[in-house]
C-alpha cells in the first residue's frame, strides 16, 4: 500500500500532529509554537499519510554537545490502526535522507530497553547501536505504556554516513561463536524471569569479557502484558536489565542487534565490543 511522506511546516499541519499525538498516547501534545519554532531552526517534522489522513509523524530538533551538532529525534508515532505495518521504518529512512541533506552525521533518540519490537526496529532494521543507559530518563510518566515504572531508556546512536548503516554491516560470524546466553526461566504463569544470580555478572562474564566475545541478553517478548498482569515481575525486569546493561556498557560493549526467537517468550539483545563496529564517535 502506498503512503505519502512529506515535510510538515504550517500551523494547520502541526495542529493535526497534535491531534494524532494525543490520540496515540492520551497525553498533552507538544505546543505548536514549539514545533513550529523548531522546524524553522534546523529541526524537522515529517508526516506519513494514507490518502489525505495523517497516520504517523516523526519529530526531531538540533542537539549540540562537546562542540558537535546532531539531530535529536524526539518523537515517532503511528496511529494505532496502522501500527505494525513498517511505517515507523519508512519514517526513519525518510528522516535519514532529510538529515543527510541538512548535513547531519548523527541522529539520536531513546526507547524503553524492554520493548523488544522497538529494539528490533532500532538495531536490526535501522542498524543503530546503543551504548548509553539512562535511568528514569523522563521521571514519572502518566501514559498507559509507561505509567508506574521508572522511565529508563536506551539512547540509540544512528551514524547515518557510516558503513555500519549504509552497508547494513554486521560483525563477522566468528564473533558470534559460543556467545554467552544469560539464563532465564518461566514462572507459574508462563512469564519469563531472570534468575537472581545475574547480580554476579562480573564473575559469570569474566572469560567472555576478557576475550571480547558476544553476549546475548534476554528481554521479554511481551513486556506490556507482564506489566499489566504482574507488576512486581515487570519491575524486576526493569532493575535487572538496568544493572546488566550498565555493566556491559562500562566494559566497552554496545548493543548491535536483536536475535528473534520465534514463538518464544523472550528475545535476545546482541552485545559486542564496540571497537568491532564500523562507526565513529569522534
Amino acid at each position: 500500500m502506498y503512503h505519502q511522506i512529506k515535510i510538515l511546516q504550517t500551523v494547520d499541519e502541526l495542529t493535526e500532529v497534535q491531534k494524532l499525538e494525543q490520540h496515540i498516547w492520551q497525553m498533552d501534545p507538544i505546543p505548536v509554537h514549539q514545533t513550529l519554532t523548531c522546524i524553522k531552526n534546523g529541526g524537522m517534522m515529517l508526516g506519513i499519510f494514507h490518502k489525505e489522513q495523517l497516520i504517523g509523524f516523526c519529530y526531531g530538533f538540533p542537539g549540540f554537545v562537546n562542540g558537535k551538532g546532531y539531530l535529536c529525534s524526539h518523537m515517532l508515532g503511528i496511529h494505532p490502526n496502522y501500527q505494525n505495518q513498517g511505517l515507523g521504518e519508512k519514517l526513519k529512512q525518510a528522516q535519514r535522507e532529510w538529515a543527510i541533506h541538512m548535513g547531519y552525521q548523527l541522529i539520536t533518540w531513546t526507547y524503553d530497553p524492554l520493548e523488544s519490537i522497538n529494539g528490533y526496529l532500532n538495531l536490526e532494521k535501522l542498524h543503530g547501536i546503543c551504548q548509553t543507559y539512562i535511568e528514569n530518563c523522563y521521571g514519572e510518566m502518566e501514559d498507559a505504556l509507561n505509567q508506574g515504572l521508572p522511565s529508563d531508556r536506551l539512547m540509540v546512536e544512528w551514524w547515518i554516513h557510516t558503513p555500519h548503516v549504509i552497508e547494513k554491516q554486521k560483525p563477522p560470524f566468528i564473533k558470534y561463536k559460543q556467545p554467552l546466553l544469560l539464563p532465564w526461566n518461566l514462572n507459574k504463569r508462563d512469564f519469563p524471569f531472570l534468575d537472581d544470580h545475574v547480580i554476579d555478572l562480573p564473575t559469570i562474564w569474566r572469560e567472555h569479557l576478557s576475550e571480547r566475545k558476544a553476549i546475548f541478553i534476554p528481554i521479554p517478548t511481551q513486556f506490556q502484558k507482564i506489566k499489566q498482569t504482574d507488576f512486581s515481575l515487570a519491575l524486576d525486569w526493569r532493575l535487572k536489565i538496568r544493572y546488566l546493561l550498565q555493566v556491559l556498557f562500562a566494559e566497552g560493549y554496545a548493543l548491535t542487534g536483536v536475535k528473534r526467537q520465534t514463538d518464544e517468550p523472550i528475545q535476545y539483545y546482541v552485545a559486542i565490543d564496540v571497537k568491532q563496529l564500523s562507526i565513529h564517535d569522534s
